[in-house]
């Protein structure tokens, strides 16, 4: 097991050389010193370096909000791939930065809103998605409105572009719209406000239709953008979550993603918005990677052309990730009962839970010890990290071992 663990706190290049990036640069400096101030303050991602413990051999990792390897359509990935070269040079040359127009005219029908594949650009991923707004949005010192907690990832991609957060609470039924409308009453003036809508990382709530309309409204009173964030709206399990927030508004941008639903390391994403935006976003991906992946594209828009198997597919998805949600839910009730309080999602890949009294933070690495890895609630928090509480993905481990891991994680907490 490596000797570093992921809750000590990890160095920064920037807290590494403290105050003296300062001083000038000579022949025999620290190379490090020539990073950028930017650069010296970055952080790794917490959760990235707790991947590394939960890969351990014996660990049950309830970790990783990666899907399942088993729902991989390998065969057709083989074929679509297979067509995607067949049909000529396209899929290994340079392409259009705003994406191939075959490709994003299939995008376009993915997409549950309605929207025109020139009002879309393919990206690099979601979290691409996310940087480039931020890139084109936020200045240093803007602020920017999170939930609390949110997802770690556009927590990270948000401060590197200087952003100032502004942490509004996510309960049962999403972001508390009612509090951001408070927060704008008294002044707050933000630039974007960052949401995932469908079965939130990491708690797995869902925002509700009237929050959407609430939250849409705001955008549009007080001048600023909605960033709507859904890599998991697809994988309902219950019943199909609420429409995306503002379709067709000039102050929405919504991104979407092929990973959690198809495979994650074609690394395709995509987003919807208004074309003002949309622009600025393209002019910026050209000096970040010129374009996607083309083969990526090509091997998205075979798939694309048959929906018949797409929808088989998500449907077998959708079934696989509910077997094991409804797992964790029963192995969390049987073995905590009231002490593990949480909501249970109607979707996605995450349950949400605290224990009172546990420090899920400084006793990550016991129960790593004892075989079971969970992210711990304070890499999510903005304003208040939340030390008793923590992510617990279901995603990647049988029905048994999601059984196994919580009996594990029960004599950690109650040792």
């Amino acid at each position: 097991m490596p000797s570093s663990g992921p809750v000590e706190a990890k160095r920064s290049p920037g807290e590494r050389l403290g105050r003296c990036y300062r001083r000038p640069v000579t022949g025999t400096a620290d190379p490090a010193l020539l990073l950028s101030r930017r650069a010296q303050g970055a952080t790794s991602s917490t959760i990235r370096d707790i991947l590394v413990h939960a890969s351990a051999p014996g660990v049950i990792s309830l970790a990783g909000g990666i899907p399942a390897p088993s729902s991989f359509p390998m065969a057709e990935l083989r074929a679509a791939a297979l067509a995607a070269l067949e049909g000529g040079t396209d899929a290994v040359q340079y392409g259009r930065t705003d994406g191939d127009p075959a490709c994003r005219a299939a995008l376009a029908g993915w997409t549950d809103a309605q929207v025109e594949p020139e009002d879309l650009v393919v990206t690099t991923g979601s979290q691409q998605g996310l940087d480039l707004v931020s890139r084109v949005l936020v200045d240093d010192g803007d602020p920017v409105v999170v939930g609390d907690p949110d997802y770690l990832g556009s927590l990270q991609a948000l401060r590197s572009h200087g952003a100032q957060l502004t942490a509004i609470p996510v309960d049962g039924d999403g972001l508390r719209t009612d509090v951001l409308a408070e927060r704008l009453a008294a002044g707050l003036r933000p630039k974007l406000a960052y949401v995932v809508t469908n079965f939130h990382n990491p708690t797995g709530a869902t925002l509700s239709t009237e929050r959407r309309v609430h939250l849409a409204e705001l955008a549009e009173r007080y001048g600023f953008v909605v960033v709507e964030d859904d890599p998991y709206g697809e994988l309902w399990f219950d019943a199909p979550p609420p429409g995306p927030v503002g379709p067709g508004s000039e102050h929405v941008v919504r991104l979407r993603s092929v990973s959690k639903t198809v495979a994650p390391g074609l690394r395709l994403g995509w987003m919807a918005g208004p074309r003002w935006l949309l622009d600025a976003v393209i002019v910026a991906k050209q000096s970040s990677d010129l374009h996607t992946s083309s083969l990526s594209q090509g091997v998205v828009t075979a798939l694309a052309q048959d929906p018949a198997w797409r929808a088989a597919h998500l449907d077998r998805s959708r079934a696989l990730y509910r077997e094991r949600r409804d797992g964790l839910v029963d192995a969390l009730h049987q073995t905590f009962g009231d002490a593990a309080p949480f909501t249970v999602p109607g979707g996605g890949m995450f349950v949400w839970t605290r224990f009172e009294g546990f420090d899920a933070t400084a006793r990550l690495l016991d129960a790593v010890a004892a075989g079971v890895a969970y992210v711990p609630g304070s890499a999510f928090g903005v304003d208040a990290p939340d030390h008793s509480a923590m992510r617990l993905s279901f995603a990647t481990a049988s029905v048994d071992e999601l059984h196994e891991a919580v009996r594990r994680l029960h004599a950690v907490v109650t040792a």
